[in-house]
């Protein structure tokens, strides 16, 4: 896929995960990759912009030595949701209307 993905989709993605469930950072960014042309150092710009704007909060857990840190979505980024989830339906219905192809034609 050669499109850009604007910033506010990006973001609604992320949000849409962890609305879903909680998860580090890897794992998070591995789900987004395995269905959006997206890079690691695509994703943790977003999840710190996330962070900063109260859609999301952190929390780190012990693993194997490490510290995995853990994303949750926050009530302001359930209401981001919300937003970017109505946005995009009213765009995803503009741009079907005008690139529908006439098939009678």
């Amino acid at each position: 896929m050669d499109i850009q993905i604007p910033t506010a989709l990006l973001d609604g993605t992320v949000l849409a995960i962890l609305n879903r469930e909680e998860m580090y950072g890897y794992v998070l960014t591995k789900t987004v990759q395995g269905n959006l042309p997206i890079s690691e150092s695509t994703m943790y710009p977003v999840l710190r912009r996330l962070k900063k704007n109260g859609a999301l909060e952190t929390y780190d857990v012990p693993y194997e030595g490490r510290m995995r840190r853990y994303y949750r979505i926050t009530q302001t980024g359930k209401d981001e949701l919300t937003k970017i989830w109505s946005d995009w339906v009213v765009f995803r219905d503009v741009i079907n209307r005008l690139m529908e192809v006439n098939e009678d034609e």
